[in-house]
């Protein structure tokens, strides 16, 4: 199909224009800093007295010479920014200094002036309490044992102490052993290992083979698992072999392998492997779930339980693996919905209104299905609360804003993001929502989103879900006969309708093309003239963006399987279905990836409120999400679109 649009935009590139002599200098400087060149700094700032950006210049400077700045140099500047992100970004870095070098007073009197959290001064909080003699801190401290990832040096040197206080046991070491093998953070197990006290140790080159061919191992593993160590070794053998193969995992521990080990090893590693399992979608993972029997399961292991429930429609199995999360995972939208649906199912028709008011009316994906399973469809809420010039006005000359919107400009999109979100921590509705509109004329318009999304009683929604381009979108829905509202849905959840969004694999422009993707496309659809080098510009972007999305759609038949195919590629949104038709709300939930189960949840949720803003078709979500058909013997599972 000829989009006609593409003709008239594309053409040669430009040149970029060039620089500034201000902003040339003040990008110099920040790549100064990032080289660690203090003199190159020097250099570039020396012309940029009274910039906006003044503060930073001045940060870069000292965070290059923290460890030895005078403490007063480092005073004044903390005073002189107070409230700034700058001025948080050095006292974190001063703080860590000061723990490193043990100055526990000026440790503690600069600590509770930071605002954000931070593991590695929290154990020099600890560390610091610990040189005045709390022994309480060593309690306090275990949190961090269990840290699935090798620790900062803080941490490091926290552990280094309550190993010498002996405070840390060796079932203590195997335990955070177990966790750093099951996150395959095998040099940070390593390191853990050589805590263990001489006859404790294990052999090396067991762990080796255990790491690199776990079938090997326990083809012959060890004749003898009495030792701790070796048994640790096998053990590690099996969840190493069950990370690549679940199911020939599952054939060792039913063999005399399995019979070998003890029963609480037996059960912790039918744990793992129904994890492994459920996160392929293997039909077997929900029994093996329930041979894990009373594991300790961790919240991510039973949400995959749960999810491996709903795929066999085990709704009481669902009731368990959310009984027995942490309270903070249960009050996820997700497992309050999927109780409540639970019991439901069961006839327990009071208890599942009780959990579908819980979340009934939040705006997102399970908030908008309670609210159908209640028998309304969730709207938006009105009056839009505008804000007023004077608001805007005050956010104009907003510190951190001002500077957020500076290093926007300058392409420094990373720092730019975190001043902007440090600046409006706190703020009342009224004053988001003006930031959000400021953000929103300044075309940063994923700031402007995120902003008013983050309002708790005073709500704008044409902001939150903003139409940006809309001419370029509506035009081409119409082309290519796609529901408007649901591309607007999917672009907001791929670039925030940012222009020059690129991804860290490549994907450009609002609707996140990868290169081989947009040439195939333009190829297809014998779209003329076409140059990589503009692929991001609007007209061309949503040209081969919404063409790709029709030929997913028209190839996989189901608006949740082409949101899914979108993210993930078409091949795989065909092997996650099931071999008997789901229900399109479960479809989404067991997605074994994390990035694209968010995503199509997110997109869905998007297109019911562009619906209603747009004027578009208002079909309940649940009717949108359908049923996925099963697979069939004449998939293409191997076959992927660009």
């Amino acid at each position: 199909m000829l989009v006609a649009t593409f003709m008239a935009a594309a053409g040669a590139g430009f040149a970029a224009p060039k620089l500034p002599p201000a902003d040339e200098a003040l990008l110099k400087a920040y790549d100064a800093f990032r080289a660690g060149d203090a003199l190159k700094l020097a250099k570039s700032s020396a012309s940029l007295g009274g910039h906006v950006l003044a503060p930073y210049l001045e940060y870069w400077r000292l965070k290059l010479r923290l460890e030895e700045s005078a403490d007063a140099e480092v005073r004044a500047f903390l005073q002189r920014e107070a409230g700034s992100y700058v001025a948080e970004l050095l006292r974190a870095g001063w703080l860590k200094e000061l723990g490193k070098r043990g100055e526990w007073q000026s440790f503690e009197q600069e600590l509770p002036l930071l605002a954000q959290d931070d593991l590695e001064l929290r154990c020099y909080g600890w560390l610091s309490r610990l040189a005045r003699s709390d022994e309480g801190a060593y309690e306090e401290a275990k949190a961090i044992w269990l840290e699935p990832r090798e620790l900062s040096n803080g941490c490091n040197a926290l552990v280094g102490s309550m190993l010498g206080a002996q405070r840390i046991s060796v079932d203590d070491l195997w335990r955070r052993v177990r966790v750093l093998f099951e996150n395959g953070q095998l040099g940070a197990a390593r390191r853990t290992l050589a805590f263990l006290p001489a006859g404790e140790k294990h052999d090396e080159r067991q762990l080796n083979q255990a790491a690199t061919a776990p079938k090997n191992f326990l083809a012959s593993p060890p004749r003898s698992l009495e030792h701790r160590a070796a048994r640790e070794m096998a053990v590690f053998a099996v969840l190493r072999l069950g990370r690549s193969d679940p199911e020939a995992a599952v054939d060792v521990l039913r063999g005399k392998f399995g019979e070998r080990l003890p029963a609480q090893d037996t059960t912790y590693l039918w744990g793992r492997l129904a994890y492994e399992g459920a996160r392929r979608l293997l039909p077997e993972a929900h029994q093996w779930y329930r041979l894990a029997d009373d594991a300790a399961l961790n919240d991510e292991q039973l949400a995959w339980k749960a999810r491996a429930a709903l795929r066999a429609a085990d709704w009481q199995a669902v009731r368990d693996a959310v009984d027995r999360m942490s309270v903070r995972a249960r009050q996820d939208p997700a497992w309050t919905y999927w109780y409540g649906r639970a019991l439901g199912s069961q006839g327990r028709e009071d208890g599942a209104r009780a959990y579908f008011l819980r979340i009934s009316g939040q705006p997102n994906f399970y908030g908008l299905l309670a609210a159908e399973e209640l028998g309304a469809m969730a709207g938006i809420p009105e009056p839009f609360h505008v804000a007023s010039e004077a608001e805007v006005g005050a956010a104009a000359v907003n510190p951190g804003l001002v500077r957020a919107l500076e290093l926007y400009r300058l392409d420094l999109r990373a720092e730019a993001t975190r001043e902007w979100v440090f600046s409006i921590r706190g703020m009342a509705d009224a004053q988001l929502l003006a930031a959000a509109e400021l953000a929103r004329r300044a075309g940063i318009f994923d700031r402007a989103i995120n902003t008013a999304e983050r309002t708790v009683s005073a709500h704008n929604y044409k902001v939150r879900f903003l139409t940006p381009f809309k001419e370029v979108f509506d035009e081409h829905a119409r082309i290519f006969g796609l529901e408007e509202a649901w591309v607007l849905g999917l672009v907001r959840q791929e670039s925030r309708f940012i222009v020059n969004a690129k991804s860290s694999v490549g994907a450009k422009g609002l609707m996140q093309l990868m290169p081989a993707t947009a040439r195939w496309v333009a190829k297809r659809n014998g779209l003329k003239n076409f140059s990589p080098a503009r692929v991001a510009e609007v007209p061309i972007n949503v040209a081969l963006g919404t063409g790709y999305l029709k030929l997913v759609l028209d190839d996989l038949g189901h608006a949740v399987l082409a949101s899914a195919a979108y993210n993930a590629g078409p091949g795989r949104a065909r092997r996650w279905r099931d071999a008997r038709p789901l229900e399109g709300a479960i479809y989404a939930e067991t997605i074994p990836f994390n990035e694209t189960r968010d995503y199509v949840k997110k997109v869905m949720a998007n297109t019911m409120y562009y619906a209603q803003l747009i004027g578009g078709k208002l079909v309940p979500l649940k009717d949108r999400l359908g049923q996925i058909p099963a697979k069939s013997s004449g998939d293409r599972f191997n076959v992927e679109l660009p």
